[in-house]
């Protein structure tokens, strides 16, 4: 009879380590290209996860900085537009005083169902 021990088991692996903002990250990075402010709120979140966990998180730094982009842009385009509008309704005004000054004071209908009604 033979005694047979049984042969030595290795060892498990050493669990790798998770980024526990990775998936956030990349959450961040699309939504800060949809919904900027939001996006570039989770990129932040992200990436302070990330460095507290000691690892580095790219698609975070990318949210990060399309979101400050893109809240930027649509920044200047919303300021853009109510200059705009600020601008046109000065315009009527200007216009409608111009007609005012022709047509005199009263109620006159230009047709079409408008009206001027002048002091």
């Amino acid at each position: 009879m033979t005694d047979a021990t049984p042969a030595p088991q290795a060892p498990a692996p050493a669990p790798v380590a998770q980024n526990p903002g990775a998936t956030l990250g990349i959450v961040g990075l699309v939504l800060a290209i949809i919904m900027n402010i939001v996006g570039l709120i989770i990129s932040i979140v992200a990436l302070n996860k990330s460095k507290k966990a000691g690892f580095s998180n790219g698609p975070a730094v990318a949210g990060i900085i399309v979101g400050i982009i893109t809240t930027l842009i649509t920044a200047i385009v919303i300021a853009t537009i109510v200059a705009g509008i600020i601008a046109a309704s000065a315009g009527l005004g200007q216009i409608q005083a111009e007609m005012c000054e022709a047509l005199g004071s009263g109620t006159w209908d230009l047709g079409g169902g408008q009206t001027v009604t002048c002091p």
